[in-house]
């Protein structure tokens, strides 16, 4: 008895945007470039910065006893570590969502 192979894409559904992009694969609409090396170094420094971006990166931070003792007792409340929330702290800030006056 022979195995039914599995295709993954049988029953896809493609948004506008990637049916545009299939339609023209199938109508060889794309060609392929000649010289990509320069197309491939670039895409290549792009992934290598960005992942680079996604990195965590470890600080070390001055505080106040007290301020600390505050943080993680309001983290404890929350179910928390009180390092992911002098994260969410700092990635509010930074994105504008909180304000500080300074």
């Amino acid at each position: 008895m022979k195995k039914k192979k599995f295709d993954p894409f049988k029953n896809l559904k493609l948004d506008k945007y990637e049916q545009e992009i299939e339609d023209a694969l199938e109508r060889e609409k794309f060609v392929p470039v000649e010289d990509s090396s320069e197309i491939n170094k670039i895409l290549t420094e792009a992934a290598k910065n960005y992942t680079e971006l996604e990195n965590s990166k470890s600080i070390t931070l001055r505080i106040k006893n007290i301020d600390l003792i505050k943080l993680k007792a309001k983290a404890a409340r929350n179910k928390i570590p009180y390092q992911t929330l002098i994260n969410l702290l700092i990635k509010e800030y930074t994105e504008g969502k909180t304000k500080i006056s300074l």
